[in-house]
């Protein structure tokens, strides 16, 4: 059996060749929208919850959001970027104008 060394792993690991995923390609539907919003926050992480935003403008247009708002697609980009603190207005507005509004509800007991 041949032996394998840690530094070869390391080689082959350096040199492969991987693709950037984003998820602003894979959202088609007003359901994949409300999975990743859920999911987001259920997960009680703004840079996350942040991070789903800015996919979920990008996949609808940031440019168009951004002027629908009234900032510029720039102001938007950090606005909805992890380690910004948006103003909720701007995160209620961003909701709303992907077609969404936000519900309050009771957490389960545990």
């Amino acid at each position: 059996m041949p032996v394998i060394k840690k530094t070869d792993v390391f080689k082959k690991w350096k040199t492969m060749k991987t693709s950037k995923w984003d998820m602003a390609e894979f959202i088609e539907t007003k359901e994949d929208v409300i999975a990743h919003l859920s999911v987001a926050l259920e997960e009680n992480d703004i840079d996350f919850l942040l991070s789903v935003l800015n996919a979920l403008a990008r996949s609808k247009g940031m440019a168009e959001i951004a002027a629908d708002l009234g900032v510029s697609r720039e102001g938007l980009y950090k606005t909805l970027s992890p380690g910004s603190n948006p103003a909720f207005g701007t995160v209620v507005k961003t909701l709303g104008n992907l077609g969404f509004k936000l519900n309050i509800e009771l957490k389960a007991a545990s």
